[in-house]
């Protein structure tokens, strides 16, 4: 289905509460597809019990969602005990495909936790969460049940910014504008229309998520959303206004390593060389690779520094293109 950037945001945005009916009991003898919640989890302790007794709440009363997952990166803070008492599956990010080595990161939690997944569709969300709600689930798993057309759902919503007693109403999500944005306009104009396109809560359909590589850094929200786009077209996919979300904020370092981890991920789609090296008579000599380290130049009160981070960008293939014995995981 050919359909203009602007036809796609009135025709495919949707509001949570177009989606209220599957909040409340079940009627006997509904059929809908089964689903799976996944979180990727690391040191949340304090903030995935309360997540998860919403998640209870809305599964007892609707039967929504039928599968809950946490993919625990072994974290220190008790993260993998409290997401087992408040009785989700919990699985170890380092345990499960483990033919692949320790497990790189979000992205790699991500692609391995479809290994254990059985739902038709499969929904993933952020456990640092603070105002984390029922709508959450049922308004990013709504489109899908509602039309088989649809692929693929984003959540969209307002992300705030608060330092102490500060609150700035739309201050977060430094790198969605001063990043994503920016290159999603320059490379993927039809994608424009995503309101959140790095959220870390979206739904899909099984098979298109297994038929998709994943990013195992902070490039896997970007890297899917271009992948899938490629894959299904923009008709197929669809974002939903969840009201507002609030995370955990991130340093000024770590937003300009996740950025640039941002612009890598859509240079590797986009095959754009990092630098040309020139001869003096201006003929080219060959491409440079993207570096795997990341220089970060700062000022401090102590003078100037310079460090530098392992910033690899490593693709895992498509879950389907896999054999079952690849796949062998264990719980924790």
């Amino acid at each position: 289905m050919s359909m203009t950037v602007w036809e796609w945001f009135e025709q495919r945005s949707y509001h949570h509460r177009d989606f209220e009916g599957l909040g409340r009991a079940s009627e006997n003898g509904a059929e809908r597809p089964s689903t799976t919640l996944i979180f990727p989890a690391r040191n949340v302790a304090g903030t995935i019990g309360t997540i998860l007794s919403v998640v209870e709440g809305l599964r007892a009363r609707t039967g929504l969602p039928e599968q809950v997952i946490v993919i625990d990166a072994d974290s220190p803070d008790g993260t993998a005990d409290v997401a087992r008492a408040h009785g989700a599956e919990v699985y170890s990010e380092n345990e499960l495909m483990r033919a692949y080595g320790p497990a790189q990161g979000k992205g790699d939690a991500m692609w391995r936790a479809l290994s254990v997944a059985r739902g038709d569709l499969v929904m993933f969300a952020d456990a640092d969460t603070a105002d984390f709600e029922e709508h959450f689930i049922y308004g990013t798993l709504g489109p899908l049940l509602a039309d088989p057309q649809l692929q693929f759902v984003k959540a969209a919503f307002r992300r705030p910014f608060k330092q102490g007693e500060e609150k700035i109403p739309d201050g977060g999500g430094r790198v969605t504008e001063l990043m994503a944005k920016p290159l999603i306009n320059l490379f993927y104009p039809e994608l424009a229309g995503f309101v959140q396109p790095l959220a870390g809560e979206f739904a899909a359909r099984r098979g298109v998520l297994s038929s998709v590589p994943f990013f195992t850094g902070y490039g896997v929200e970007i890297g899917m959303l271009i992948d899938v786009f490629d894959q299904v077209g923009l008709g197929a996919m669809a974002q939903v206004d969840l009201g507002t979300r609030q995370n955990r904020h991130q340093s000024l370092t770590s937003l300009s390593r996740m950025s640039s981890v941002v612009l890598r991920t859509v240079a590797a789609r986009e095959s754009m060389p990092q630098r040309v090296e020139g001869n003096l008579d201006g003929t080219a000599t060959g491409l440079w690779e993207q570096p795997d380290t990341y220089l970060h130049a700062v000022a401090t009160e102590d003078g100037l520094h310079l460090d530098e981070h392992l910033n690899e960008l490593i693709e895992r293939p498509p879950l389907a293109s896999l054999t079952d014995d690849t796949a062998l995981s264990s719980a924790v």
